[in-house]
């Protein structure tokens, strides 16, 4: 059975997503079932820090998963309506890239239905960074200080890349920080067609977006769409070599 993917709506009243660690997840057995669009069983359970991931077998299938951390057992019998999709995702406590990963915000056991209702967040700590404003640029401080001014504007920020995600929806996904920050906020969010590696010192140029909701936790107060990247290797790193 061909799974779908998701499909990701904007919207305007939720605020960006803080970094924080995930609940453990209890699966509860005594609620009725709900018929889902996808049935499969556990072959295999690994459990880290925030999520468990699981090998699946869906009818002559098999495939790796991922939610919120949950107690599962293998052989249990889970069903699901949506997930997405994550194209070489590295899991950093597992020491593993998965070519392929489905990310699900709620399961449910054959005969009962899944509590796993909590998004699942991206978890960015802030890093130790000092990068240069770009010529005629701005910084992540000065953006995050005044949203409002730079909607659906084409700003250029120059920072580092600290996480990256690659061929989500088509894209990649990269997280930035240059050292600046306005109270919380000291991390940009880009999607872009171009090419990234993680410790990169790169300079970004595209439209700010505010107030846009993907689901599964993935919501941002601000982040730029569709960004042109230059820049190469953080020099720091390179003279380490």
């Amino acid at each position: 059975m061909r799974l779908k993917l998701i499909v990701f709506i904007a919207t305007i009243a939720f605020a960006f997503i803080a970094c924080s660690k995930e609940p453990d997840q209890k699966i509860n057995k005594e609620q009725p079932a709900v018929k889902a669009a996808h049935e499969v069983t556990v072959k295999e359970v690994l459990n880290v820090t925030e999520y468990t991931y699981l090998r699946v077998m869906e009818n002559d299938k098999e495939y790796w998963m991922a939610c919120p951390k949950a107690e599962i057992k293998v052989g249990e019998v889970l069903t699901y309506n949506q997930a997405m999709e994550m194209k070489n995702f590295e899991s950093k406590d597992l020491n593993k890239t998965f070519e392929s990963i489905f990310f699900v915000d709620k399961l449910e056991l054959k005969l009962g239905v899944g509590a796993m209702n909590q998004p699942m967040k991206p978890t960015i700590t802030q890093e130790s960074v000092q990068v240069e404003k770009a010529s005629g640029g701005i910084t992540i401080a000065q953006l995050f200080d005044n949203p409002s001014a730079y909607s659906n504007r084409t700003v250029t920020i120059k920072g580092k890349v600290v996480k990256i995600n690659k061929g989500i929806m088509g894209k990649n996904w990269l997280h930035i920080q240059d050292g600046t920050k306005s109270g919380s906020n000291f991390d940009l969010t880009v999607t872009t067609q171009d090419n990234a590696g993680k410790d990169d010192v790169v300079t970004v140029t595209g439209k700010i977006v505010l107030n846009k909701d993907f689901g599964y936790g993935y919501s941002y107060k601000v982040m730029m769409e569709d960004a042109k990247v230059q820049g190469g290797k953080d020099p720091h790193k390179m003279m380490s070599m």
